[in-house]
């Protein structure tokens, strides 16, 4: 999954598929859709920052955030317990939240 996002993220910013031009999203019922003002591309290279760290942190946020997986699903996935994933998530929100406010212009998408 965060393959994908990261790929979409990166066409959406590829001058040939319209970076420059004005997006406007319209939902079926013709209402704005739903889109994130968040840099995918940032959190991809804190992700890749933090994995030279902790990588079972980033396989956590991948999990949770990526995957939207409970933390009781998280655990059971990664075989470690519950507490565990309490503990790691909050530790690799922290400093992913340090790093990506490191760039200017980001904020924090939603779920973080």
């Amino acid at each position: 999954m965060r393959r994908l996002l990261m790929d979409l993220a990166r066409q959406k910013e590829a001058v040939k598929h319209g970076a420059e031009r004005v997006r406007v999203m319209l939902s079926p019922a013709n209402e704005p859709a739903m889109e994130y003002n968040f840099d995918f591309l940032a959190l991809n290279q804190a992700l890749e920052a933090l994995e030279s760290t902790d990588p079972r942190q980033v396989q956590i946020v991948e999990l949770r955030f990526f995957a939207d997986l409970s933390v009781e699903q998280t655990a059971e996935t990664l075989g470690i317990s519950a507490a565990t994933v309490k503990r790691e998530w909050a530790c690799a929100k922290a400093w992913l939240l340090r790093e990506l406010n490191r760039c200017a212009g980001n904020s924090p998408p939603d779920g973080f």
